[in-house]
């Protein structure tokens, strides 16, 4: 078919013809490659191929053909490797500008042309045998929310490759205590899943220039399926970010823990120049009655994930990333602003893959979404999507106050009211027959249909990190006493039966200055100092004790609704700031018959009615031992100040 078949006129975007098979824009072999490209309105399409991935005019330029289901194709007979590529749609008589495409798996430097490479060698060594790490159930994660700089760009690391997919292959390395950093540190505390903050390519960091040490957290999406490039040793060779990020993966997986990668599907950094943009306009955006742009994520702009194609590419995505650089889990930025038919339809089609790869996100948007909000991925519409769960902010800020108020403190800091919401996140937002839903802070009624649906956190990268919150709270707070409450709020965060979620650094009392949105701060503020493993040993050995106490312990994470009603009991507490509650009858099969949790928040000791027994005391007054810590014999029990007690009887 030639190019000059009659344009066909559209009604609505609904009208618009859905691309069949996959949405693959570049196929390459030895002897052929074959380029498609989704572009239903355009008049016209080009193909530039380049030497270079940035600079010099295009070797060549190909005209593409019409296809029936929007699509324009050409097939180039010769070996392209090594090449690089864009696209050019005409609409209207104009010409849209150069686009990698919206599906580059592959690209030069800062991501603007798409580059053709042989996939197989991209493999690291060892590749085909790569498993992920076993896991029962959703209940049994711990995840860690890391930024790659944070992570490792700090001399005392230890850690060659600072701020690179890299670091997290490097074993043995030490801080100058020689106390374990890097992969190591990881290993030891005992986490499960780490979170990588934004890893695909992002446009706030100009990769010709990393000597700049230019920081971001990167949701500001440019290319949804290549990694980053910053994060890579060399950013002009596009087989090496595909490499370090597979063995980045499988470094991780080597020791145990799955990777779980950010996405931030809801908008674009911009617009008027992204791939959706300049091959469809329109058609990926939503708009306000008046044709402006919609803007839910407060980024500028929000994407149409009800759209056939939105939808579709958000599916062929995540499972891209699944299956090619074998990805355990997604986190979606700003959830609330996709459609729950899209969140179902992730869901499920990763499920094809592997129904153990988790999926979890913000159940909110920035601002009002130009979508009817009950179709929306809302926390409160979360019980309609199965397999999916949403953050808790009821349970974070019932702890530490309202985080939009940074000196109003919450339970933690010995402030009243906020007991029936620390007790909805205990419960993994479930409905409990002992929850009062009257007072809980956000939600008046139970959106989990199973707690592995909730994450329990106390603070992640966004806002005030949870040492800098509670110093907010508590002018001139000294180190210990800051110490005793850090460790009260995770312990809630740690025996709720939600899924555990701790920011980097926490674990060692990692501050960032006392600033709350630091996505582009430098290393100085969001860099962890690993010299604080040393200084705050005793806060770094809790944190590794509660964590292997949840993990020896089935009934912290019985990840199941109906259980724990049955077998999670709150106990009558008296006056303000003390939550308590039993676990009992070996709850999930534990060894333990009954175990008992309290969290006091008071300034002076708590007395506590516990049912008549024998205890064995595992966690007291900042301690915690597993194997004992002494013993409690009487109905009656003491709970020091501002700590947690945690005991059981057999």
């Amino acid at each position: 078919m030639g190019c000059s078949r009659a344009k066909k006129e559209y009604t609505s975007f609904e009208s618009y013809p859905v691309r069949e098979g996959s949405l693959a824009e570049m196929e390459y072999t030895p002897r052929a490659t074959r380029f498609t490209l989704w572009a239903p309105t355009a008049d016209e399409v080009r193909l530039m191929l380049y030497e270079a991935g940035e600079g010099g005019h295009a070797r060549e330029t190909e005209k593409m053909s019409p296809k029936e289901d929007g699509t324009w194709e050409v097939t180039i007979e010769r070996d392209l490797k090594g090449m690089f590529y864009t696209f050019n749609v005409k609409i209207d008589d104009k010409w849209q500008g150069d686009t990698p495409g919206i599906n580059a798996r592959a690209v030069g430097v800062n991501g603007n042309r798409a580059a053709i490479i042989d996939w197989e060698a991209t493999n690291p060594e060892g590749w085909d045998k790569d498993q992920r790490p076993p896991m029962k159930s959703p209940a049994d994660m711990i995840v860690y929310e890391m930024h790659h700089r944070d992570f490792s760009a700090d001399s005392t690391s230890g850690v060659k490759n600072k701020g690179k997919y890299l670091a997290l292959t490097e074993h043995g390395t030490l801080n100058s205590a020689q106390n374990l950093t890097g992969i190591d540190h990881l290993i030891e505390l005992g986490v499960t899943h780490v979170h990588l903050l934004p890893s695909f390519d992002f446009t706030s960091i100009d990769e010709t220039r990393l000597n700049d040490n230019v920081y971001n957290w990167g949701y500001d999406p440019q290319n949804y399926n290549v990694p980053e490039g910053s994060y890579a040793t060399d950013p002009y060779r596009p087989e090496t970010r595909v490499k370090e990020f597979k063995q980045m993966v499988m470094a991780l997986h080597d020791a145990g823990i799955r990777v779980v990668m950010d996405v931030a599907y809801n908008h674009t950094f911009s617009a008027a120049e992204s791939g959706f943009e300049r091959t469809a306009p329109g058609y990926f955006y939503r708009h306000k009655a008046d044709g402006a742009l919609a803007n839910g994520s407060g980024c500028g702009n929000e994407t149409a994930s009800e759209r056939p194609m939105m939808r579709k590419f958000m599916i062929e995505s995540v499972t891209f990333w699944a299956r090619e650089y074998h990805i355990d889990g997604f986190r979606f930025d700003l959830m609330g602003l996709h459609d729950i038919e899209t969140m179902n339809a992730v869901r499920k089609a990763l499920d094809a893959v592997d129904p153990t790869i988790c999926l979890y996100g913000e159940g909110w948007a920035a601002e009002l979404p130009a979508y009817p909000e009950d179709s929306l991925a809302m926390k409160a519409n979360v019980a309609r999507m199965p397999g999916i769960a949403a953050f808790s902010d009821e349970l974070r800020d019932g702890l530490l106050g309202p985080v939009r108020d940074r000196k109003q403190g919450g339970f933690v800091s010995g402030v009243p009211g906020g007991e029936e919401s620390v007790k909805f996140g205990i419960a993994g937002a479930i409905a409990h027959p002992q929850v009062n839903l009257d007072s809980v802070n956000y939600s008046k009624k139970p959106w989990a249909a199973q707690p592995t649906q909730m994450i329990a956190y106390a603070s992640c990268h966004d806002d005030l990190c949870l040492a800098d919150r509670l110093k907010a709270q508590n002018p001139g707070i000294d180190l210990e006493q800051l110490a005793r409450l850090d460790k009260l709020a995770q312990t809630v965060v740690l025996t709720s039966q939600g899924v555990p979620f701790i920011y980097a650094g926490e674990e060692l009392m990692r501050d960032k200055k006392g600033m709350a949105n630091t996505y582009n701060a430098p290393d100085s503020v969001n860099a962890i100092d690993w010299r604080l493993k040393t200084v705050n040993g005793d806060l770094f050995m809790y944190y590794k004790g509660l964590i292997d106490l949840r993990k020896s312990h089935p009934a912290f994470r019985m990840g199941d609704a109906d259980m724990i009603r049955e077998r999670l009991e709150f106990l009558p507490t008296e006056g303000n700031c003390l939550v308590a509650f039993r676990l009992s009858e070996h709850a999930n099969g534990d060894e333990w018959e009954d175990i008992i949790v309290a969290f006091n928040a008071r300034t002076t000791p708590a007395k506590l009615t516990v049912p008549p027994g024998k205890y064995t005391v595992v966690c007291q007054d900042g301690k915690i031992d597993a194997r004992g810590l002494g013993m409690h014999i009487g109905t009656e029990v003491t709970v020091p100040a501002r700590s947690a007690l945690i005991m059981y009887k057999n």
